[in-house]
């Protein structure tokens, strides 16, 4: 079928360079189909190039792409003169076409220098020098992508309210079908949201097509989706989502219409919303710039190091039901989530539980000492 489809575009418009195997240079990326069926992607050549180019030295590296303050914009800062402004443009363009082809650890820093292209001053160059010399220190990485079950489709979405200087929030989202993440979101939102919950439901509405796009992209191909999940950490933004106007109170009705038709490609769609713990959450790796061991863990999700079901295998432990009988708790390890209180309150748990299903989750303490374990045992 390929050598048909070359012949015919060559009869139109002459010899064509062809290549065959496992290994392909195309436009900067070296494409390796590994033998155990994943395929991995780097740039390692492109992105030195864009090292070497840049006219400061680059001799150190940087354990992380951005500091905490990435999204700090201080006023009185000294404006970049034309010919740097100039060279900023031009590294900032390099670098995101090296993140969005296999570097999606540098998105996040990238994403936000570029809507700082139009004026940037000497703190925008400090920060694209930090990303330099991130890139400097992991130059070898490579974006690993693979399919454990090409009928179950997984979905982070996320957003981080107010964290622009203009009070605007920051979507992040990705799509994985197990190893690695295929289809990434990171970028400040269009509008102003007014809270938290806002935030989440803008960031899905802003993301969902993309989820759209990949069903109806492997329909064509003859697969089909027989587990489409979305991912959240914001169970308020999950209830508007889920049931529309009904879940709004007096601080949500003001959200524009047009966002509820996530209720109506949900049920469309077959998508169902689950929740994941802010924790585990893979998008909060492209809604602000994490450090340390969070921010190691989490990049070796994206990067495809690490398979996705070593992530959701544990919040899915955390999250799961639990089944009551005779109003005492099957584990010991978890309580009601609805009554976490006192006693008392734990008392009129028992009490509606009686010949009811309950759920039930880990408190935040043990949660926290969960995902502690996690990020030991693989970092």
């Amino acid at each position: 079928v390929v050598t048909n489809i070359i012949e015919k575009i060559e009869e139109k418009f002459g010899k064509m360079k062809v290549s065959r195997g496992r290994e392909h240079d195309f436009l900067g990326m070296k494409i390796h189909f590994r033998d155990n069926g994943t395929v991995s992607i780097d740039m390692k050549e492109y992105v030195k190039g864009a090292i070497d180019e840049f006219p400061e030295k680059i001799s150190r590296s940087a354990s992380t792409p951005a500091t905490r303050h990435l999204f700090e914009v201080r006023d009185g800062v000294k404006e970049l003169d034309k010919e740097n402004a100039e060279i900023f443009h031009s590294t900032v363009a390099k670098l995101l076409y090296i993140c969005k082809r296999c570097r999606l650890d540098i998105q996040n820093a990238v994403a936000f220098l570029t809507t700082r292209v139009s004026k940037p001053d000497e703190d925008d160059w400090k920060k694209l020098r930090r990303v330099l010399q991130y890139l400097k220190g992991t130059i070898d990485d490579k974006l690993i992508l693979g399919c454990k079950n090409i009928g179950k489709m997984e979905s982070f979405v996320d957003a981080a309210f107010a964290v622009h200087k203009d009070m605007k929030s920051h979507t992040g989202g990705g799509i994985s079908w197990g190893i690695g993440i295929l289809l990434s979101m990171c970028q400040k939102q269009k509008l102003n949201a007014k809270s938290s919950t806002e935030a989440e439901v803008i960031g899905v509405s802003d993301f969902i097509s993309n989820m759209i796009w990949a069903r109806m992209f492997l329909e064509k191909q003859g697969y089909t989706i027989d587990e489409n999940l979305l991912y959240q950490d914001n169970q308020s933004a999950m209830k508007i989502e889920e049931n529309g106007s009904k879940s709004c109170s007096k601080r949500s009705r003001h959200i524009d219409m047009r966002y509820f038709f996530i209720k109506d490609r949900l049920e469309t769609e077959g998508i169902d919303v689950v929740y994941c713990p802010t924790e585990f959450m893979v998008a909060d790796f492209f809604t602000k710039p994490l450090q340390g061991k969070l921010f190691h863990y989490l990049k070796g999700i994206i990067m495809g190091h690490e398979p996705l079901e070593t992530l959701t295998s544990r919040f899915n432990t955390t999250n799961q039901e639990r089944v009551v009988e005779h109003g005492k708790a099957i584990s010991n390890n978890v309580i009601p989530c609805a009554e976490s209180g006192s006693q008392d309150s734990n008392k009129r748990g028992r009490q509606n539980a009686e010949g009811k299903r309950v759920k039930f989750q880990m408190d935040t303490e043990e949660a926290k000492m969960s995902y502690a374990d996690a990020v030991r045992g693989q970092v």
